[in-house]
C-alpha cells in the first residue's frame, strides 16, 4: 500500500514542556504560539488509519486538539513519563471502537509500565473501566506492519538506555537520541523527511544538541529535517529557525507535512 503519509506534529517540547512550570524565562513568556510545546509525540495518518508515537501526559490535549476520533496503534519509543504518562486516556478509543488499542514497545518499555500503570495489565480482577491495551513485544532486529505499511525499527542510545525510533516508508522518527551505531544509521539514510532531537545549544548528556543533531543530518542526509523535543533554553522559534540550514527546520506544535 503506497498511501501519502500525513504527520502532524503533537508535541515538540522536551520533558517539561514549554512554558515550563513558575519559569520566568522569555522563551516561556513568548505570545508566539510556535513557542509553546506540549510534549513531544506525532500522529501518522494514511487512508483511513490514524497511528501515533509516544503518548506522553499531553496526550488527551493532544486527540482534542486534533479532533481524533478512531485509534489504530501506539508506538512506543521508550519508557519515560513523557513519552508514556497519558496511557490511561487511550480509554475513550477503547469505548468507541469496542476493542483493545495495540501497542508496540520494547519488552523492556512493557516490563516498566506493567510496573507502574498495573491495573491495566491486570489479568485477574480487572476494573471493568480500566485501559485495555493489546502489547504487541517489537525490537531491532525485526520489522513489522501496521495496516499495510512497513515499519523499520532504529535503535539508539538515550544516554545509556536503549530506545527505539521508526522508520515508515520515507519518514523516520527518532527522538531521546544521544549516540546510534553505524550500523543503525544506515537504516535512515535514503529518507526524505527525518525527525531528530535537538534539545538545545550547550551539550547534554542524553540528548542530540543542535550541534550533534546537524552533524548526524549530514551523515544521513534526509531531503528535510524537522528538529523536536527542543527545550526552551534553545530560544525562540523565529530566531533559532534564521540560524538553521535551508533543507533543516525546527517542528512545532500543529505543524502537519506530507511524505
Amino acid at each position: 500500500m503506497n498511501s501519502e503519509l500525513t504527520v502532524t506534529f503533537l508535541g515538540t517540547g522536551t520533558s517539561q514542556g514549554i512554558p515550563v512550570i513558575g519559569s520566568d524565562h522569555p522563551v516561556c513568556n513568548s505570545t508566539n504560539f510556535k513557542d509553546k510545546r506540549l510534549r513531544v509525540s506525532v500522529l501518522l495518518r494514511w487512508d483511513a488509519f490514524i497511528y501515533v508515537i509516544d503518548c506522553g501526559p499531553d496526550f488527551r490535549q493532544q486527540m482534542l486538539r486534533e479532533n481524533v476520533k478512531r485509534l489504530d496503534g501506539v508506538l512506543l519509543t521508550h519508557e519515560h513519563s513523557d513519552h508514556t504518562a497519558g496511557l490511561d486516556d487511550i480509554r475513550p478509543f477503547n469505548f468507541m471502537q469496542g476493542k483493545s488499542i495495540p501497542f508496540y514497545a520494547h519488552q523492556r518499555v512493557f516490563e516498566s509500565l506493567t510496573e507502574r500503570f498495573a491495573y491495566i495489565f491486570a489479568t485477574e480482577n480487572k476494573y471493568p473501566g480500566a485501559p485495555s491495551i493489546t502489547a504487541i513485544e517489537i525490537d531491532k532486529h525485526t520489522p513489522f506492519t501496521i495496516s499495510g505499511k512497513k515499519v523499520i525499527p532504529i535503535e539508539a542510545f538515550h544516554a545509556t538506555l536503549p530506545v527505539l525510533g521508526f522508520r515508515v516508508g520515507d519518514f523516520t522518527y527518532l527522538t531521546d537520541v544521544k549516540t546510534i551505531s553505524d550500523e543503525e544509521a544506515e537504516k535512515v539514510k535514503g529518507s526524505k523527511v527525518l525527525v531528530i532531537n535537538a534539545l538545545r545549544e550547550e551539550r547534554h548528556y542524553s540528548h542530540f544538541n543542535i550541534e550533534e543533531a546537524l552533524e548526524f543530518v549530514e551523515k544521513v542526509k534526509p531531503k528535510k529535517t524537522y528538529f523536536t523535543h527542543i527545550s526552551h533554553v534553545m530560544g525562540f522559534h523565529e530566531e533559532v529557525e534564521k540560524k538553521l540550514p535551508a533543507n533543516v527546520h525546527l517542528a512545532y506544535d500543529t505543524l502537519t507535512i506530507s511524505i
